[in-house]
């Protein structure tokens, strides 16, 4: 026997403006406003219900003792007064045969009527008082106490929002200059004009952005010490290593020579890395824009590359779509050879560039790049247990990137191997095609 199959339903997202402040500080005074109107108005009905009530019965009550002295006097009784009244209300027919007075409002013929009934030779003698105005006066009440109480859940809830979206204004403020520290602009400040007096009574938000301010100039502070100190070090070290490349040039030839002279040349390129680090730090770096062609640029790097030794002959070129670009030309060469350079020297040959359109892609074929730098990006010098790491290329190749307004995203191919991409903003001529200084170069795809 199968068991019966349990169906879940699953519940409908809610829209993502329910999730705000606002709205919840909305929803809470109006559920707040309507339970504290429904209280009050109930009690006013109550009130005012058993107030009037009381008053009618008491002038029934009255009117039934004259009934009864006219009754027992013999007299004749008035029209809205008898013994055993056809309209009278059983259940209080009942109480007054039983030798009982009572009252009660009924319904006679679409009037509201109090009666007031009471024993009379074992029958039942009531009289009855008109109570029309009454039963206004407690319906009139009842349509103002639920007025008025729309009325006062509308101005509270009006006001309530107004003081709340102040409040969550200064918080999306907040959050936005933190959003903005978090992008690399250490100059943000949410700059709230109560935490510039100390004898200014603070709120919680006030707390919360003079913190946040506090936090990004001590932030700042370190970072530019930490910048200057690099930069220092790497002016330092210029003096020192140029003499000793001069002295390791007049060394005889042989193999301790060639070592010294490596060990040189890259203490010199680690130097020359830290300086070109601190200027891009500290947003000295300025662009000579000019239009390139693509494919032409990535072919000269891959030559040079393979020229110097940091690429080996299997570097492969394919050119699916050249695109001329506004750009640096140097520094588009510089995050170009750091790219290559990095493939070969961290993935596994070989290594592939594709140039499609304004977009160049760098693929190697090694174990791809570590899940930090995935989620967080190039990191300085960072080494894992067991890795080389990856010195300051790609650090240098972003930063370079972001100065020619590129877009460099790294991931990892599906079937291994680590992939940089690097995008440019496209030049587009508004020449027609073929006309004299067109920008349109289509070329068919071709490797190198």
């Amino acid at each position: 026997m199968k068991s019966p199959r349990i169906t879940r339903l699953r519940r409908m997202p809610l829209p993502a403006w329910t999730a705000t402040l606002t709205w919840k500080a909305a929803v809470f005074i109006t559920a707040m406003c309507c339970a504290l109107a429904t209280l009050l108005g109930v009690l006013v009905h109550v009130s005012v219900t058993r107030q009037t009530v009381g008053e009618a019965r008491g002038k029934a009550l009255a009117k039934l003792t004259d009934v009864t002295r006219m009754y027992e006097a013999g007299e004749q009784l008035p029209r809205d007064a008898g013994i055993d009244l056809p309209q009278l209300p059983p259940s209080l027919r009942a109480l007054a045969v039983s030798g009982k007075r009572g009252t009660l409002v009924d319904d006679d013929n679409g009037r509201p009527t109090m009666w007031a009934a009471g024993p009379a030779d074992g029958r039942a003698i009531a009289a009855e008082i008109d109570y029309t105005q009454s039963a206004r006066t407690i319906n009139g009440l009842d349509k103002a106490i639920f007025g008025s109480s729309i009325l006062a859940i509308g101005a509270t809830l009006l006001v309530g929002v107004f003081a709340v979206t102040r409040i969550t204004r200064r918080l999306h403020q907040t959050a936005t200059v933190a959003r903005r520290i978090e992008a690399g602009d250490l100059d943000a400040r949410v700059n709230d004009p109560r935490t510039k007096d100390p004898s200014r009574p603070q709120d919680e938000v006030a707390t919360v952005a003079g913190a946040l301010d506090t936090m990004a100039s001590t932030l700042q502070g370190k970072l530019l010490s930490e910048q200057r100190f690099t930069a220092d070090v790497a002016h330092e070290l210029r003096t020192p290593l140029t003499g000793l490349h001069a002295a390791a040039e007049l060394l005889p030839a042989g193999r301790p020579a060639e070592l010294v002279r490596d060990r040189v040349q890259a203490m010199r390129s680690l130097t020359e890395d830290l300086l070109e680090i601190s200027r891009l730090d500290a947003g000295s770096e300025r662009v000579d824009l000019d239009l390139q062609h693509l494919a032409p640029v990535v072919e000269r790097v891959v030559r040079a590359s393979v020229a110097s030794g940091t690429a080996e002959q299997d570097t492969t070129l394919t050119v699916v779509r050249d695109a001329c670009v506004e750009t640096d030309k140097r520094r588009l060469e510089r995050v170009i050879g750091n790219l290559v350079a990095n493939a070969h020297k961290h993935g596994k040959a070989p290594v592939e560039l594709t140039v499609h359109g304004p977009v160049i892609t760098v693929r190697d074929h090694g174990a791809g790049y570590p899940e930090y730098l995935l989620d967080h990006g190039p990191q300085r010098f960072r080494t894992d247990a067991g890795s080389k790491g990856h010195g300051l290329g790609l650090t240098i190749a972003v930063g370079q990137a972001a100065v020619l307004g590129a877009q460099l995203t790294f991931a990892n191919a599906s079937d291994g191997g680590a992939v940089a991409r690097l995008e440019l903003p496209e030049y587009v001529s508004f020449e027609a095609p073929g006309a004299p200084g067109s920008t349109e170069d289509p070329q068919s795809p071709h490797s190198t």
